[in-house]
């Protein structure tokens, strides 16, 4: 069968822009209230106006020189008498009735006419200034845009106007800047440090080959081998933590039950026999209970073992580590050197330290509370640190409720399957 063509019914294009928009529609609207109001004028004069005529003529036919003998409705009336239209009258006074009736009906019509024209040019005026006034914030916003770049981001609109619509879009997009810069400062300083980070292992490489392996001597090239495998492995490990750090800020595509209390025992389980708590003698606790949440086991376990070795990596001799699992929380709790409050912040920040580079084992040197922080966003668990009065650190992952748990779970941004 063949379909019937359907005719598209012609869209009114209003004038380009949207100040002329609001013109035409503004200035529409008045010309037409006025429109309606002249023509409701001229239609209720027009009903009553033979018999208003008639009422005040006829009583002058009494008076000498009058128009002609007044018909016996009026006559002997003291006062003007409302005299119907259809009620005879003398042709006289019913002919200058008729021709006084048109003379004001046409000057009124005229008059309303001039008045409607003027009253037109009037309201297109009124409607354009109006326009201008109601988009003048638009224009700021507008010359703003255009105007930031990646020098002046830290320029704001700061609308000064009352509180509506256009103020409430002002300061959304002042604040969608003030984040901008915040993310854009912070992938400068992560590019920086990134960069920085791989020079000082290629500059130690080159150091070692064209100083150590200058010497004959064995033991000098085993110990320049070793020194070149270390700073290797460190480059290794931090690639693989900045690869990591992509794949969790893009998003989780899968989702699963995962016992976050069995996840975190048998991470702390191989941390507590690990060189490092060996060597410095350092105690790890776990006190877990039972906890599901919704997410990437392998990406949850990346989670636990970076926040478990930076507690040991930033503690000191015969210190201790404390890992809880409780509540939809995980906190894990360090001695250690005092950590300044203000500085507990930037700590989730990409190679943020407060001591000297140390590298050892780990996801990526300077990467592990920013691969926790990122983590979490993908899993829409919240993450939180305070420094500890006697020292070290305390940190909480803080998990969504189950109540919430499906709402967030949908919607949630793709990644690709290939996991770090």
């Amino acid at each position: 069968m063949k379909r019937l063509a359907t005719a598209r019914v012609p869209r009114v294009r209003l004038p380009g822009g949207e100040r002329g928009r609001l013109t035409a529609l503004y200035g529409g609207l008045l010309v037409l209230a006025g429109a309606i109001l002249i023509g409701l004028i001229n239609f209720l004069v027009r009903q009553g106006l033979y018999t208003t005529i008639v009422t005040a003529v006829a009583p002058a036919s009494h008076r000498p020189g009058g128009l002609s003998e007044p018909s016996a409705a009026v006559r002997g009336s003291a006062a003007p008498t409302r005299v119907p239209r259809d009620q005879s009258v003398p042709d006289s006074l019913k002919v200058f009735t008729e021709a006084a009736e048109h003379a004001a009906q046409q000057r009124l019509l005229t008059v309303s006419l001039i008045t409607l024209a003027a009253f037109a040019v009037l309201s297109v005026a009124l409607a354009w200034w109006m326009a201008g006034r109601v988009l003048r914030p638009v224009g700021v916003i507008t010359r703003t845009a255009r105007r930031l770049s990646g020098e002046n981001l830290h320029e704001r609109i700061a609308l000064d106007a009352p509180k509506g619509e256009l103020k409430q879009l002002a300061d959304t997009f002042d604040g969608m800047l003030d984040r901008m810069e915040h993310l854009v400062g912070a992938q400068k300083r992560f590019a920086a440090n990134a960069a920085h980070e791989l020079r000082t292992s290629l500059a130690v490489q080159r150091a070692a080959a064209e100083i150590g392996l200058a010497t004959t001597d064995p033991e000098a090239v085993a110990r320049i081998r070793r020194k070149l495998i270390e700073v290797a492995d460190s480059s290794q490990r931090l690639i693989e933590g900045l690869l990591l750090l992509s794949v969790s800020d893009q998003g989780l595509d899968h989702r699963e039950p995962v016992a976050l209390h069995e996840l975190t025992d048998s991470v702390t389980a191989e941390l507590t026999v690990s060189e490092r708590a060996r060597e410095h003698s350092i105690t790890v606790r776990a006190d877990t209970s039972p906890v599901t949440v919704q997410g990437d086991p392998i990406l949850l376990t990346h989670l636990v073992r970076n926040l478990v070795d930076n507690a040991l990596r930033h503690n000191h001799d015969g210190g201790h580590v404390t890992v809880t699992v409780h509540d939809h929380t995980l906190e894990v709790a360090n001695s250690g050197p005092r950590v300044p409050p203000q500085t507990v912040p930037y700590l989730f920040e990409p190679f943020r330290r407060l001591e000297e580079r140390r590298h050892g084992p780990g996801e990526g040197a300077g990467l592990g509370l920013s691969i926790v922080a990122s983590i979490a966003r993908a899993h829409h668990a919240r993450t939180a640190a305070e420094a500890n009065p006697d020292g070290g650190l305390t940190v909480r992952v803080v998990f969504p409720s189950p109540e919430n748990r499906g709402a967030r779970g949908r919607g949630a941004p793709g990644r690709p399957q290939n996991r770090a």
